[in-house]
């Protein structure tokens, strides 16, 4: 059995605009502490997971967490 994480960093998605709680002027803030300046596109996330649930791609890949973050470090 293998187990992993997908860890995605800002990721932009319609349910940004969807989220009641979002203030407008935080939309267009969305991943910009990032380094590489800008939200992911799920498109730019996609392959992280196809790569995992392929056995040709990944089966000697066991128990990883996949930062997809643009660069962005977990400090804590």
């Amino acid at each position: 059995m293998r187990a992993h994480v997908v860890a995605p960093g800002p990721t932009w998605t319609p349910l940004n605009e969807a989220d009641q709680h979002m203030p407008p002027d935080g939309l267009a803030q969305i991943g910009s502490e990032a380094p590489l300046g800008r939200a992911a596109q799920p498109e730019e996330i996609a392959p992280t997971y196809v790569y995992l649930a392929s056995d040709a791609d990944s089966g000697y890949t066991v128990g990883e967490v996949i930062a997809v973050t643009g660069g962005l470090v977990d400090t804590r």
